[in-house]
């Protein structure tokens, strides 16, 4: 964090609203000498979330980015995400439904992709399924989930898949700040998403349309280890995976 910059950036949105720091400081619910502090360089010494409260009366919002060898850290979370993918549709396919990955659409208006699209042709259910190797912000979560579960009929049927009913389910690599999250936001999880691992596993292995999953599934990190060889399969060179050999 360049904190000389943000200093002046923060100092650049308060004089534009012609606010005093005594002003700032009220709107963001901290002290004058926290506001001082980071206008003159210093919010390298604070907390982000404090940062955050700084910005957000200003209409700004505080975005950090972390990087790492490059393009490496991309092709990491690349490759976790693919892991869990992998790891969902296998489990998809032993309980005799049809999926599809990384499925786009563009219906009145909405565009987007789906992770998963899931089909059970028997119960005659379409399931969306979002992946999150790294639990995201909540808000952002629902919102493009909620997004996504008001068309899978129309995109499955595209695909020949008359569906009759719909389910949801956030898959997330489970580590402790994805549960820690969880909890912070317990009861939006709960109203949202009620259906746990264990009920979704169950559920996948014999769905209903009477009771349509609305699902929140932690993955073991058992992922790992297939994400990890992915990276290393990188590092050496592009290798042909399943959607090349098809």
């Amino acid at each position: 964090m360049d904190g000389v910059r943000f200093g002046r950036q923060i100092r650049a949105l308060r004089r534009r609203r012609r606010w005093r720091q005594d002003d700032l400081a009220e709107a963001s619910g901290v002290s004058r000498g926290v506001v001082a502090r980071i206008e003159q360089g210093f919010g390298d010494r604070v907390t982000v979330a404090t940062l955050e409260r700084v910005a957000q009366p200003l209409g700004a919002r505080l975005t950090c980015r972390l990087d790492w060898h490059g393009e490496a850290l991309d092709r990491l979370l690349d490759a976790d995400h693919a892991a869990i993918v992998e790891q969902v549709v296998r489990i998809l396919a032993a309980d005799g439904w049809l999926y599809a990955t990384e499925v786009s659409f563009s219906i009145f208006g909405e565009r987007g992709s789906i992770d998963i699209l899931a089909f059970h042709p028997v119960e005659r259910i379409v399931l969306v399924i979002e992946v999150k190797s790294v639990m995201p912000a909540v808000q952002a979560t629902f919102t493009t989930l909620d997004r996504k579960v008001r068309l899978p009929l129309d995109i499955a049927r595209e695909r020949g898949w008359v569906g009759r009913s719909v389910g949801r389910l956030l898959v997330v690599r489970e580590d402790r700040t994805a549960r820690r999250r969880v909890a912070e936001h317990e009861m939006t999880f709960r109203n949202a998403l009620p259906d746990r691992s264990r009920a979704v596993r169950r559920w996948l292995a014999r769905p209903t349309s009477v009771h349509p999953l609305a699902g929140l599934w932690f993955l073991t990190p058992d992922t790992q280890a297939v994400a990890r060889q992915r990276v290393r399969r990188t590092d050496r060179g592009p290798k042909r995976g399943p959607a090349d050999r098809s």
